[in-house]
């Protein structure tokens, strides 16, 4: 059971779980800005298209049940946003990654050769 929770130690201290830890708290507080702009700019503004003054009032009952697809469709909106977020910032993630990639290599160190010839050369422009 020790070895149990001193494993678990391990796993919690690596830089990825701590890394993990902190994209969730990030991304809780990203999905409530999300929701915000879903719920109080893009659904408001499909409302005057459809009609409603509440796009997430849209229901229908049927046998007593209500469906509210308006909330359905606020969902796939606020999942499509955040999608094309996280698109967006992986995709630059990448390219700056790809940057740094594709740095040149430095030169190569002179050979042995090459650094005689150019102790030769050196002593050839001194003497004259």
């Amino acid at each position: 059971m020790k070895q149990f929770f001193e494993e678990f130690k391990k796993f919690i201290a690596r830089g990825n779980v701590m890394d993990m830890a902190v994209g969730v708290i990030i991304g809780g507080a990203f999905s409530s800005i999300t929701t915000s702009l879903i719920n109080d700019i893009i659904m408001p503004l499909l409302g005057i298209f459809t009609g409603s003054i509440s796009f997430a009032a849209l229901s229908v009952t049927v046998n007593g049940a209500v469906i509210a697809y308006g909330n359905f469709i606020q969902a796939v909106l606020n999942f499509l946003i955040m999608a094309f977020v996280v698109f967006c910032l992986i995709k630059t993630l990448n390219r700056l990654h790809r940057k740094k990639e594709e740095a040149p290599p430095p030169p190569p160190a002179p050979s042995a050769e090459e650094k005689l010839l150019t102790e030769i050369r050196d002593l050839l422009k001194e003497n004259h």
